[in-house]
């Protein structure tokens, strides 16, 4: 089956629907699929509850779906840099499940494993044991958390090959995966695409079994969060911009220069229709 789609929108055609669990992978900005947001936005679907790491920024990430009002409820670890977030919360429009960042990725991790619950003390005590089963193992009391499933994971990779197998760069491979496994129906935008058989076998992160649909984007934004600058000396915006984005470039460049393989022209990409399910 032909995993590649010509377009953001042509890959969400058919999965996405209102009031759908969806995970979003990333952390920050740093990994988060940027063209299959857009897509989702210009979608039009509303009421999702949306499991992510963070709520994205104003204007940028899941911040895009926060101003047209689509996301009816976050579960999310942080949401420190969303001013919009913070006033629909405030106001009672915007639903939160707050959960602690390490019981947020097992939450996905085991979705993806199978594993229906699980353990932790993280949380005992506070705010986030309400309401849970408690239970003591070795004289130590742990709360129970369930696991996440959702219906459709949107994930970002720097490379996969025609089968779905991922390479992940840097800090992309953060949650990404986990939200990969986790989901019912994967989608992920890459930003090279090769052969199948191309890539070593031990540097592939995670296997293609897991993703249903890829689309290409080439040349995303991968906008900085936050910089932080020095109010000592005057700074030229646009010339720090450029050195940040060097500094970038020359990271992957580092991190990628062993695993070159050829791409895959993907202009003439025409998708199978997808077997039921993925």
């Amino acid at each position: 089956m032909n995993k590649i789609f010509p377009s953001a929108a042509e890959a969400l055609e058919g999965v996405v629907q209102d009031g759908q669990l969806m995970a979003v992978g990333g952390f920050g900005l740093c990994g988060i699929p940027e063209a299959l947001i857009d897509a989702l936005r210009d979608s039009g679907v509303k009421d999702l509850t949306v499991i992510s790491n963070n709520a994205g920024v104003d204007g940028f990430g899941l911040g895009k779906l926060l101003e047209t009002r689509q996301i009816k409820k976050m579960i999310s670890s942080y949401v420190g840099e969303n001013k919009e977030f913070e006033r629909q919360y405030l106001a009672g429009e915007l639903q939160l499940e707050f959960t602690p960042q390490g019981t947020l990725a097992e939450k996905l991790r085991a979705g993806g494993a199978g594993i229906p619950a699980f353990f932790t003390k993280t949380g005992v005590g506070t705010l986030v044991a309400e309401g849970k089963e408690l239970r003591e193992f070795d004289g130590q009391t742990y709360v129970m958390e369930r696991s996440l499933v959702p219906e459709v994971s949107l994930v970002k990779a720097f490379r996969a090959d025609k089968s779905g197998n991922l390479q992940f760069r840097l800090t992309a491979r953060n949650f990404n995966p986990a939200v990969a496994m986790a989901g019912k129906i994967c989608i992920v935008e890459v930003e090279e695409i090769v052969e199948t058989g191309s890539m070593v076998p031990d540097q592939v992160h995670l296997p293609g079994i897991y993703v249903h649909r890829i689309v290409l984007n080439a040349n995303p934004e991968k906008r900085i969060e936050k910089r932080t600058l020095s109010a000592s000396a005057a700074v030229d915006p646009i010339a720090a911009k450029v050195e940040a984005q060097a500094v970038i470039a020359l990271a992957a460049a580092v991190s990628t220069e062993e695993l070159a393989v050829p791409k895959v022209d993907v202009s003439a990409a025409s998708p199978t229709q997808p077997v039921k399910g993925a």
